[in-house]
């Protein structure tokens, strides 16, 4: 027997409280009036009164009471032994199916470990499987029969995820919580560093819980892996197409190895590279032809090693034509059409500017055009504004700058606002922006910018993305039916403000294409097991189907039409297909850390079977284990009987000391 807080022993001091009422404290009578006390004889009164059995019963009630209550708090405990390989229990088999498994016949020597101890487990056991890599699968309930769970075993394949043991504690702590079951966890596993959590908190097993490892992997085998490998994910430019790649090493000595380039299945560049032992090499890949549309590639090194699995990896780019911008402006102003120019083509977002005049702006639609710019314009045409308008409320954008052609007018273009007032007293800077907009995300050096002119518009039910330090609205977006109007209240050239002077301009332009053309992020590879995106700003209700690599739908027609990610769990490509005719693919990758074989040193796993307070022993058959039971909450029934009993006494006491008076 022991105590789970012994220091509230120390409140056992309290039993001299009830030794102070009943035995040092001076009996006390009542005084009563009396005439004369000389012919009274002075005797020596007896205290056998005052000792009677009902007083020493009260005595011993609220010593132990006190007593009770101070071991109450101590938590007492009694440790029993509970059945181990005789007795029934939940087992609980884990099999690890992350991509390292891929590894030799590691998934085959795991399934085999772990039917031999479903084999031999005793006929009252529990058994539950369950498949782990960066999430838990459960893959039978706690059951005795033993068909289940052997068919459960063979039908567990390796997959492209990173294992994580602390998802595999997180889900065996809620197997323990709903089980009144010993809890014994048989690991079948290579036992990969890399799969610890960061913290050694997170290993903690359920208490009573024991830990049996089999590891499927004696050593860790020298491996070399291509661990990252960068490619533009869209190409507008075939000049510009460039893949970067890193080559690992991991446990291996210094060797050459030949790194090669395979691109829509056919042999594009390969080079020779030195890659040191434990350390990482870099390679290039330039000047190679691109086809347009998807061009699906990998990068590969040669010879291959004990682990083939990781010596590639892939790569996407869609190769697009440059999408066509129409930028109207004054026929008399042409330096504001030149900085934006400038700023554009210096952009990898892949648009191509047309410039039109007012006049010439006349006869053109709109419609094929992936967003529109007005530069400080004071009128338009009525067919062009007629179908400007159509174009913006069918769901196209247009980018108005004010100048003063507009300030003329007293009218924004194509919304009818008109301007309250002009400021070109001074300067003003910025103080307000909205860098969760997608035009200013990131925005940096925004607060040195000067604006010596600008226009106030009242911005009623528009967005406000930037201020300046006067609070005029300098940025502002505006709903157009199912459309979209952004408004700068300056210009785009170097007299109205020093923006295209600054290293904000250029990042301003590019960020503001992207969004006003609806371009999604590019994503040109990801690990498995993240999220990829699905919708850009202004495609909600479009419906995105996505091929995964074996060529099956990955959502429902439901989910195409409403999901805004896709989770990827495979290796390999996959094919993102718009309702506006767009294709894109991306490339998703293992997590590199799946590469490197290194085994959790054997201290540390000690540490961990120790974790759940069963032992430590790696064998199949489980000892007979010791339990605590919490014997605090008997203490505390006892208390509250003897505070009853006391109470009933102590009236009783009460009530026959009134009678006598």
């Amino acid at each position: 027997m022991g105590f789970l807080s012994p220091w509230f022993l120390a409140a056992l001091a309290a039993v001299g409280l009830p030794v102070w009422l009943h035995l040092l404290r001076r009996h006390r009578s009542t005084p009563l009036p009396f005439s004369s006390l000389m012919f009274f004889e002075r005797r020596i009164q007896s205290s056998v009164k005052h000792r009677r059995l009902r007083y020493l019963l009260l005595f011993a009630l609220r010593t132990a009471l006190v007593a009770l209550l101070a071991l109450a708090f101590a938590r007492p405990f009694r440790e029993t032994a509970s059945a181990g390989a005789g007795g029934a229990k939940l087992v609980l088999l884990a099999l690890d199916e992350s991509f390292s498994m891929r590894q030799g016949d590691r998934m085959a020597r795991a399934r085999g470990a772990a039917l031999d101890t479903l084999s031999r487990l005793g006929a009252g056991d529990r058994v539950q499987v369950v498949a782990f890599a960066s999430g838990v699968r459960m893959l039978t309930q706690p059951t005795q029969d033993r068909a289940e769970p052997r068919a459960a075993i063979q039908s567990i394949e390796p997959t492209d995820s990173r294992s994580s043991y602390g998802e595999l504690v997180r889900a065996a702590r809620a197997v323990a919580e709903s089980s009144r079951l010993p809890v014994e966890i048989h690991l079948f596993s290579d036992l990969q560093k890399s799969s610890l959590p960061p913290a050694f908190a997170d290993l903690r097993l359920p208490d009573g819980a024991r830990l049996m490892p089999h590891s499927v992997a004696a050593s860790a085998p020298a491996n070399w892996a291509v661990e990252n490998a960068q490619a533009p994910g869209r190409l507008y430019d075939p000049k510009k197409a460039r893949v970067q790649a890193t080559v690992a090493s991991f446990g291996a000595a210094l060797t050459h190895k030949r790194v090669s380039l395979v691109l829509n299945g056919r042999l594009a560049e390969s080079k020779e590279i030195e890659v040191p032992a434990g350390g990482r090499a870099s390679v290039e890949f330039a000047g190679f032809e691109t086809r347009h549309g998807p061009n699906r590639g990998e990068v590969r090194i040669e010879p291959a090693d004990a682990f083939p699995e990781d010596d590639r990896r892939f790569v996407a780019m869609d190769r697009d034509d440059p999408r066509p911008v129409l930028f109207v402006h004054e026929a008399r102003e042409r330096r504001a059409l030149l900085y934006f120019r400038t700023a554009l083509e210096a952009s990898a977002n892949g648009f191509r500017l047309a410039s039109a005049t007012v006049e010439q702006a006349t006869g053109m639609a709109p419609s094929s055009y992936a967003f529109v710019v007005l530069s400080d314009v004071g009128s338009l045409a009525g067919n062009f504004a007629a179908a400007l308008h159509k174009y913006a409320e069918e769901g196209g954008a247009v980018w108005i700058a004010l100048g003063p052609a507009t300030a003329a007018r007293q009218r924004v273009p194509l919304l009818g606002a008109s301007i309250q007032q002009e400021r070109a007293n001074g300067f003003q800077t910025v103080s307000h922006v909205d860098v969760g907009h997608p035009s200013l995300r990131g925005a940096g050096q925004w607060e040195a910018v000067k604006f010596y002119q600008t226009l106030r518009v009242d911005p009623s039910d528009a967005r406000v993305v930037a201020r300046l330090a006067d609070q005029t609205p300098l940025l502002m977006e505006k709903q157009l039916g199912r459309g979209r109007v952004l408004l700068f209240a300056s210009t785009f050239d170097n007299i109205s403000n020093d923006l295209p002077l600054r290293a904000a301009f250029v990042p301003f332009i590019e960020q503001t294409a992207a969004y006003l053309a609806g371009q999604a992020q590019s994503f040109q590879s990801l690990a498995v097991d993240s999220h990829l995106p699905l919708r850009a700003a202004g495609e909600r209700g479009t419906a995105v189907e996505v091929i995964d690599p074996r060529g099956r739908r990955a959502l429902s027609l439901d989910q195409a039409a409403t999901a805004e990610t896709v989770a990827v769990t495979q290796a390999g490509f996959y094919e993102l297909r718009r309702g506006s005719g767009r294709h894109e693919t991306v490339a998703v990758n293992a997590d590199p850390r799946e590469s490197d074989l290194e085994l959790i040193p054997g201290e540390t796993l000690a540490l961990w079977q120790k974790t759940g307070q069963g032992g430590g022993g790696t064998s199949g058959a489980a000892g007979s284990e010791r339990r605590r039971q919490d014997l605090g909450w008997y203490a505390l029934l006892v208390v509250l009987a003897l505070v009853v009993a006391e109470s009933w006494i102590g009236n009783r006491h009460l009530d026959v000391e009134r009678e006598a008076g």
